[in-house]
């Protein structure tokens, strides 16, 4: 009887979905995956765009089903808030719709859990379902904190349709990487959550510090491109050896700008883990995930650029700044050499649990529960 537990645990069927704005999720999701293939059970990716076509290369063991999103509000980085008040009613109707899909994908498939990374609409009644988020707490500008304040209580009545929520985070404290993001109010949500700790991307590599700089052109468009334009301008001047990585998975192409300065559109993430462990410094997005892959990669000097009107970047580089971790700058002040000069003073992220162990205590406190 034992034995039959033990093969039925095995053979397990997990259904993961990643929200595809930017490669964020796509990229946090990858251990869980990896963890889950390793022990035996089948996986089943529901995505589109960009975080399909990362995952299909990154995880080709996966079977594959095209699960659109939300669309992506337009952010021209300035009047963001109007812009997204407005869009309010699309996000409604997106959820909807979304939730729609996964009951179609649910009753065609069978799956034992389902595993949705910041996608409220993919649960089922019948089935267990964890979301996966660091955002149980949105940032809004001061002006607009009642909203903020309302935000918490709405964010735990989505949440409340799953199983559990795990939280990509140390515990709230000390070493805790997104802040107020990560932290809740609401005593039936705190029931709920687990902090499995950091779920980056890379690994630390035992390599040489070779490069001096890796720069890092990521997130939602038309910010992406909008941040490449500045960052190509500026990178010639600066000294010594530079990578440029631009986050495209659709395009597959290298080349050089100069004799110091190597150009990806994409690579894997082996090579990204390298690149990492390899460089000295490091300019990007203060995106969620970009900080876990730095922690992890232990690098200690670097320049954040939050995307313009995104309030949980610009958070994350207020709380990093105030920590005395990392300085950043915003981008249409941005002077590359002299603010590199002003980041020397920060310490970098506080040492933390590797994604390797976080990855198999959550798989052993939760995620076995259901398989």
């Amino acid at each position: 009887m034992h034995h039959d537990k033990r093969e039925r645990k095995l053979m397990g069927s997990v259904f993961v979905s990643p929200l595809n704005w930017g490669l964020g999720h796509a990229s946090r999701d990858i251990s869980i995956v990896k963890e889950l293939l390793s022990r035996g059970h089948e996986v089943t990716i529901g995505t589109s765009g960009n975080a399909l076509a990362f995952l299909k290369k990154e995880c080709p063991e996966c079977k594959f089903i095209q699960f659109e999103d939300y669309p992506i509000p337009n952010n021209n980085g300035r009047i963001f808030l109007p812009t997204y008040s407005a869009y309010i009613p699309l996000l409604i109707e997106a959820y909807l719709s979304e939730r729609k899909k996964a009951e179609k994908i649910f009753s065609k498939h069978s799956f034992d859990l389902i595993i949705s990374d910041s996608r409220s609409g993919v649960f089922s009644e019948k089935v267990p379902s964890i979301q996966i988020t660091h955002q149980l707490h949105q940032s809004l500008p001061l002006i607009a904190w009642p909203l903020e304040l309302l935000g918490v209580y709405v964010q735990a009545d989505a949440f409340s349709k799953f199983t559990r929520v795990v939280v990509p985070d140390n515990p709230p404290g000390r070493g805790a990487l997104a802040g107020k993001l990560a932290r809740t109010f609401v005593p039936s949500l705190q029931d709920q959550i687990y902090y499995c700790g950091i779920l980056a991307s890379v690994r630390k590599e035992p390599v040489k510090k070779d490069i001096d700089y890796l720069i890092v052109i990521s997130g939602m468009e038309p910010q992406r491109t909008a941040l490449e334009k500045i960052l190509m301008r500026q990178i010639p001047l600066l000294p010594g050896r530079k990578v440029v990585l631009l986050g495209k998975p659709s395009i597959d192409k290298v080349s050089t700008m100069d004799d110091g300065t190597v150009i990806y559109t994409y690579i894997s993430n082996k090579e990204k883990s390298e690149l990492m462990s390899r460089a000295r410094f490091i300019i990007c997005r203060s995106g969620y995930t970009t900080m876990m892959d730095i922690a992890e990669a232990g690098l200690k000097n670097g320049l954040f650029i939050p995307t313009p009107g995104q309030w949980e970047q610009e958070y994350l580089s207020r709380y990093y700044e105030n920590e005395g971790w990392f300085f950043s700058r915003s981008q249409y002040g941005l002077r590359l050499q002299n603010d590199i000069n002003r980041s020397a003073g920060f310490s970098g992220f506080p040492a933390m649990t590797t994604t390797e162990k976080n990855v198999s205590r959550l798989y052993q406190d939760v995620l076995s529960d259901y398989l």
